[in-house]
């Protein structure tokens, strides 16, 4: 009688989370989905709102104020207390979910009441009678209202999505996860650019409501099944009660290391570079005069062509690590804009220059994507994570207005933004050399391991 073979039975661990390859596919098919739910609300809403926002007449300094910097604004206060308070939270769906719970209905708020915006204007503007305000002013101040609900949501939402992932999955597939988590972001943005932008202007709400509905199934849907595992209980939770304790913790633990300073400088540089040129890519388009829709499937091409090396590029990223990485893309990308400055000269050079310049960016992104991931303490990702973007955002804050008011006073030539942000990438590679050093002297590659204040090391 012969017996029965036996077949190992691989298994891959993520905390106290145990998981077979069967596992490891429900586990990224549930938050690729979140995430794709996530990615089509992050790549539409600033493009749509962009357009709707502007048809209300309103100046480029105010735009720079809404839209950009805004969000920015209220990621400085919001952002640290929810990831500081997620890394120390112990309950019974775990650390990360139940925030995201908590968050998503304003998120599908704020989208479904963009989309309802010019309606809702219109009506309220008709019942009150308001004397000497015109509809528009009343749409704008309707549109503002939900655009502070949504962006509240995203805020608390942003904070803690990628601090799940790096929770639950396991660390020898992070590096595959973030590949695909990049894949179905570019996957959507290729979707929404080259079908559904073109109608922007003419079906902004039907998009809006459409955003906040899938967006409302898919994370739902995506905290139902995925599950945390349990925690170590919290590192400074002995020590520190309390508002003021928490706020002495965090600044401590996280701003007192020169280190995490260089970090932090070079991750916002680096966006700063991003946003210097990108907001302002489609109205200088239709400077050009470029169709809505020819703009779009441009975008569509683009991403499309970031999306076909993304599995590449991240196979570099893993080889010589994600810090080099960025620091060449970084500067190819100072070095396309520059060119951009002096070559763009009508539509045709425009889209030429344009889906050049967002193929690098999109090469900088991807290879950047688990940077964080690579040099922050794993044991307190989220709140290093999220220190670094309050360092970002409150440079965008200040930032983002200044270009606003120089395009104004400019007169809207918006080509000075390819040179602003060539300036700006040049400057982040600068930073990054610095930044690079002290990284090899902690180990570098093969033996880096991230220093962690006393507050944090195991008693």
């Amino acid at each position: 009688m012969t017996a029965p073979s036996s077949k190992k039975v691989k298994i891959f661990t993520a905390g106290t989370l145990v998981y077979t390859t069967g596992g490891v596919i429900s586990l990224f098919f549930w938050l690729l989905w979140g995430d794709f739910a996530w990615s089509m609300k992050e790549r539409a809403v600033t493009s749509v709102a962009t357009l709707m926002v502007k048809s209300f007449g309103i100046s480029d300094f105010f735009f720079s104020l809404l839209i950009l910097s805004f969000p920015s604004f209220t990621n400085i206060f919001l952002m640290p207390i929810i990831s500081y308070r997620s890394d120390r939270h112990r309950g019974r769906y775990g650390r990360r979910i139940p925030f995201l719970l908590l968050t998503t209905p304003f998120v599908v708020a704020g989208l479904v009441g963009l989309g309802l915006t010019p309606w809702l204007g219109r009506i309220v503007h008709e019942a009150i009678g308001v004397e000497g305000c015109s509809q528009q002013m009343v749409t704008l101040g309707i549109f503002i209202l939900f655009w502070m609900v949504l962006d509240f949501g995203t805020t608390l939402t942003n904070a803690i999505f990628t601090a799940l992932a790096n929770d639950v999955v396991p660390i020898a597939l992070i590096g595959r996860f973030m590949a695909l988590f990049r894949v179905i972001g570019l996957g959507a943005a290729v979707f929404f650019n080259y079908f559904v932008l073109g109608y922007a202007e003419s079906h902004a709400a039907q998009i809006f409501i459409a955003l906040g509905l899938l967006y409302g199934v898919g994370l739902f849907s995506m905290c139902a099944m995925v599950r945390e595992g349990t925690y170590p209980p919290p590192p400074s939770s002995r020590n520190n009660t309390g508002i003021g304790g928490a706020v002495k913790t965090y600044f401590h633990e996280c701003y007192s290391n020169p280190y995490y300073l260089l970090m932090f400088s070079y991750l916002t540089l680096g966006k700063l570079a991003l946003y210097s040129f990108g907001p302002y890519a489609i109205l200088y388009a239709r400077q050009w005069h470029v169709p809505i829709e020819q703009y779009g499937k441009a975008t569509a091409i683009m991403l499309a062509v970031s999306l076909a090396l993304t599995y590449f590029l991240g196979a570099i990223a893993d080889r010589i690590h994600p810090l080099p990485a960025t620091l060449i893309t970084m500067f190819l990308y100072g070095v396309t804009l520059m060119a951009g400055y002096f070559l763009v000269t009508g539509p045709r050079s425009f889209l030429t220059v344009f889906v050049i310049q967002g193929i690098i960016a999109g090469a900088y992104a991807t290879v950047g994507i688990s940077l964080p991931m690579r040099v922050m303490p794993r044991k307190a990702f989220a709140q290093f994570n999220s220190a670094a973007e309050m360092v970002s955002c409150i440079s965008v804050v200040l930032y983002v207005p200044l270009i606003g008011k120089f395009l104004d006073w400019i007169h809207n030539q918006y080509h000075y933004t390819l040179l602003v942000g060539a300036g700006m990438a040049l400057a982040a590679v600068f930073c990054g050399i610095f930044f690079y050093r002290r990284f090899q002297a902690l180990g570098g590659v093969k033996h880096y391991e991230a220093p962690l204040p006393m507050s944090l090391r195991e008693p």
